[in-house]
């Protein structure tokens, strides 16, 4: 199996858009009301927050390609594109989605690779994230790699807030 990681394109927003609205409706539906998830995925993965998103500057998405075929993304935050203000030394991993049909086939290992490289590569003490207290998959994975909570936030989905733990890992 080949796997390649590439940057996001302004070229690449309607798979993007469409990845983006898939992997999240996947991970959330059964948790989400059905309206709170539709407003959030109209504002959230619109065209036009998603072009907002790619023209931000220190802000990177990369596709994930299993085989040719689009497989996931990742979304890198770096200074004021975090979504807290955790100042210049950290880097901030905003998205790993993978499409269902890829999931357990080691691309989030693979990404998550690739976001520590760029976090050293960029002279950064640390990565973080946030990530919903009930996502247990994801709660799983990250504690495996070394993620330690240190705090929490409100996520908003349509009307529902919903709590994300946010973790840190140093990079070494």
């Amino acid at each position: 199996m080949t796997t390649v990681i590439k940057p996001v394109t302004r070229q690449d927003l309607p798979q993007l858009q469409a990845i983006s609205r898939e992997t999240f409706k996947d991970t959330f539906e059964a948790n989400t009301p059905d309206a709170d998830m539709a407003q959030f995925l109209d504002q959230a993965y619109s065209a036009e927050q998603l072009t907002a998103e790619l023209n931000t500057s220190g802000s990177d998405f990369y596709f994930i390609y299993q085989d040719q075929q689009l497989a996931g993304y990742l979304k890198l935050n770096i200074g004021d594109a975090q979504t807290e203000p955790l100042g210049d030394e950290t880097l901030e991993l905003g998205r790993i989605y993978i499409l269902p049909a890829f999931k357990r086939q080691g691309l989030g290992n693979k990404l998550f690779a690739f976001a520590m490289q760029q976090a050293k590569d960029a002279g950064k003490q640390a990565i973080w994230l946030g990530v919903w207290e009930h996502n247990e998959p994801a709660l799983k994975f990250y504690t495996k790699l070394g993620f330690k909570q240190f705090s929490d936030h409100i996520f908003q989905v349509g009307n529902d807030k919903q709590r994300d733990l946010l973790m840190r890992k140093p990079v070494f």
